[in-house]
Formats: C-alpha cells, sequence, structure tokens
C-alpha cells in the first residue's frame, strides 16, 4: 500500500511522520473526517485513541465506514446533503486492518500484503504443507479491499493469489491441475516480497532513532473492548488513597489541591469531597489559597505522583509497563495538565513519563 496523504505532528520536538484517510464521524449526523494516523500508534477521530480505542470507536458507531439511507452528512464549510442509495468501499474491521497497515508502513514494516508475499515465497521454496497454510492465514489477514497488488501484477492483480488460496494443498500440488492458480504462474513471475520499504522518517535511516509507542490515558469512562482500559489506575481520579503525612486522601486528586489552600478545614472538606468537581468548588472559593500555587504546581503534582507509585507497587508495575510510550493525558477541563480540547500542555503525561522514568532509574541502582 502506496501512503498518499501525509502529514504530521510535533512531540516533544520530535516530528512524527503520519497519515490520513477520509471516514464519517456518527455525532447525530454524518461528519466527513480525515481520520489521521500516525507512526507512534496514535490516531485522531476527534479524540485521541489508539488501534485498541479505533477498535471499540468502529464497535459503538462513532466511527463509521457506512451511512444509513437518509441520514444527513456533512462537510465541514463545504456542504451538506442527504444519503439516498449508500454502497461502501470498506467495513468497519477491513478499516481497522488498514490503518494497522498504515501504522507499520510509517515504521518501515511490513505490512500485511509484504507479510502475504513473503509467505508467497517461502511456500514456493518449501512447497511444504504448513508453509502453505501459513500462506492462506496471511492472505486471510490481508484487509479484503486491499486484496489487489499483492503479487505487484498490474494486469491479474491478485486472482492467482486468490484462486490458489481457495484450493486445498492436494489440489495445488497436483500435477494435473491446469487452472489459472497452477504453480507454473508464480514459478513465473515470482518472487514476489519487494525487500526493504524506503524510510518514511527524516534523517539517516540507520540513526537509530525508533519511533515511540503511544498510550492515550482517557478519562474514567473510557472503555475499550467493552472494558474499562487497564491503564486507569495512571490516572489522578482513580481511587488509590495516597497518605500525606498524618493525612490520607482519596486519590492524587484530593491530595494535589488539598496542597493548594492552607487552612486545615480546607483541606478536610477536600479529603472529603466525592468528586473533582466538588474539589474545584472547595477550591474556587478558597479563604487561604497559598500564594502562587499556579508557579509550584508542577513540582507539587510530580511529589504527589511519586508518593502514589511508591505506596502503591502495583500501580508502579503498570506504570512501567508502559514502557517508553508518549502519554496523552486527556483532561477536557484544563489545557495545562492534559491535550484538552485543543493541543494543550499534556503537563501530567509528561509527569508520569518523569516518575516512570525515575522507577527505571531506581530499579537500575541509579542515583536520581
Amino acid at each position: 500500500m502506496t501512503i498518499l496523504n501525509r502529514t504530521y505532528r510535533m512531540v516533544d520536538g520530535e516530528r512524527v511522520e503520519g497519515t490520513w484517510r477520509w471516514v464519517f464521524i456518527h455525532n447525530g449526523h454524518y461528519f466527513l473526517t480525515p481520520l489521521e494516523i500516525y507512526a507512534d500508534g496514535a490516531i485522531y477521530c476527534w479524540e485521541w485513541v489508539d488501534l485498541d480505542g479505533l477498535a471499540e470507536k468502529l464497535r459503538s458507531g462513532w466511527v463509521v465506514t457506512e451511512a444509513e439511507p437518509g441520514g444527513r452528512g456533512s462537510a465541514h464549510g463545504l456542504a451538506s446533503w442527504t444519503f439516498d442509495t449508500v454502497y461502501s468501499e470498506v467495513a468497519a474491521e477491513e478499516l481497522l486492518g488498514e490503518v494497522a497497515d498504515l501504522i507499520d508502513e510509517l515504521n518501515d514494516r511490513p505490512d500485511s500484503s509484504d507479510r502475504c508475499a513473503i509467505a508467497v515465497d517461502r511456500f514456493l521454496a518449501s512447497r511444504s504443507e504448513p508453509d502453505f497454510a501459513a500462506l492462506r492465514e496471511a492472505y486471510d489477514a490481508v484487509p479484503e479491499h486491499l486484496r489487489m497488488y499483492v503479487l505487484g501484477d498490474q494486469d491479474a492483480k491478485d486472482a492467482p493469489l486468490h484462486e490458489l488460496c481457495e484450493k486445498s494443498y492436494d489440489e495445488v500440488m497436483d500435477p494435473d491441475d491446469v487452472t489459472r492458480a497452477n504453480l507454473a504462474y508464480f514459478e513465473e513471475y515470482g518472487p514476489f516480497a519487494s525487500g526493504a520499504r524506503p524510510s518514511h522518517r527524516p534523517g539517516p535511516a540507520d540513526d537509530g532513532a525508533a519511533p515511540r509507542g503511544f498510550l492515550p490515558l482517557g478519562n474514567w469512562n473510557i472503555r475499550y473492548a467493552g472494558e474499562q482500559s487497564p491503564h486507569i489506575g495512571l490516572r489522578n481520579d482513580f481511587p488509590a488513597p495516597i497518605a500525606v503525612g498524618d493525612e490520607t486522601y482519596p486519590s492524587v486528586e484530593h491530595a494535589y489541591w488539598a496542597q493548594s489552600t492552607s487552612d486545615p478545614a480546607e483541606r478536610a472538606a477536600i479529603r472529603r469531597a466525592g468528586s473533582a468537581w466538588e474539589i474545584q468548588q472547595i477550591t474556587a472559593a478558597s479563604a487561604a489559597p497559598v500564594p502562587d500555587f499556579h508557579r509550584m504546581r508542577t513540582a507539587v503534582m510530580a511529589w504527589v505522583l511519586r508518593l502514589k507509585f511508591a505506596q502503591h507497587p502495583d500501580l508502579a508495575e503498570l506504570l512501567l509497563a508502559t514502557g517508553d510510550a508518549v502519554i496523552h493525558y486527556d483532561d477536557l477541563h484544563s489545557d495545562f495538565w492534559g491535550r484538552g480540547p485543543h493541543a494543550g500542555g499534556n503537563w501530567m503525561g509528561h509527569l508520569l513519563e518523569l516518575v516512570r522514568a525515575e522507577l527505571v532509574a531506581q530499579r537500575a541502582g541509579i542515583p536520581h
């Protein structure tokens, strides 16, 4: 597959290569929208998600590839219309496979078509039944709407491969088979694997800089595959009690905001608050706010996060399991702490990455 629509985004001063393709966002009406896909696995569909998150958006009907007749469509700033006869070129499952292929290609890795071509060559070399089974499996893994140019044949397209994979191993090896799927076609035109991809990343191909992964740390109610995200324990509102001196707070959110006031009664009220909204009401009306608290907020948050992961080893393991992924912390109410409705500062994501690095250094015995 050839990447046609190129884009990129900057993450902490680094350029992350990307591409996009059209989809519909179904939010009351059908909005024609670019689905942005990046090399680190980040996908934008009016929200930042990863591949699992996109699968959930497809299941929920937020991202769709087909509109219902009678539905209203819109291309922002251009036109709106009502669907009459609808024909979709790609199913939701096939779109997911296409996006996975694009992420592979952006990282100069073989995509499903490349892996299938490699499987063809392997079978032709061995003629073994296990390699034929692996070839059929690799062919099935290619999104159906992309089963055209695995063989690189502009005339036959992938018809010989399709016919080959419809046969049993015994049929393929039958010397009397005279159909188009006869091995003679593959012997004449192979090998089919095209070799290494040209690099899509800027700079020397051997600079050793591998793209980092991406972790969308969404709000409490974000669910993937019908279940709560396993990374929800990294969020500030997750119920992980934090002991600060003689006081214990229900979560990072409580412990952090308690430091913004010098009034013991207000701290006690924050400790009892049942939600972030209640905490905000208390701090907004504070009679004893700590002067210039905004100038020390990142230091205070880092301190509270260190307490959280020191006091909850299971959550420290959860943080370490994110590897070197770039953490995007969603926060609809703060463009400082999270990505917010716009790009945002994502300081919570950065601080989680900092504490993660400190945990790695601690385990390595390196002073920090």
